[in-house]
């Protein structure tokens, strides 16, 4: 196997691979994403709390 001259590990070609335009839009799902999984375990933890604060019949 013969070796490249100048191309030592990864620093051979440095392309980018996504834009940043791309990489602001997947930052953004992903942020609304964490966002809405909160809110819905903030709101199941506070229908636990509800149901369990009710007395028993």
């Amino acid at each position: 196997m013969m070796r490249l001259s100048g191309a030592v590990g990864f620093d051979s070609s440095r392309t980018p691979v996504t834009s940043s335009r791309l990489s602001a839009a997947i930052a953004t799902s992903l942020a609304i994403g964490t966002l809405s999984l909160c809110l819905v375990v903030t709101l199941t933890v506070l229908s636990i709390r509800a149901t369990v604060a009710m007395p028993m019949p």
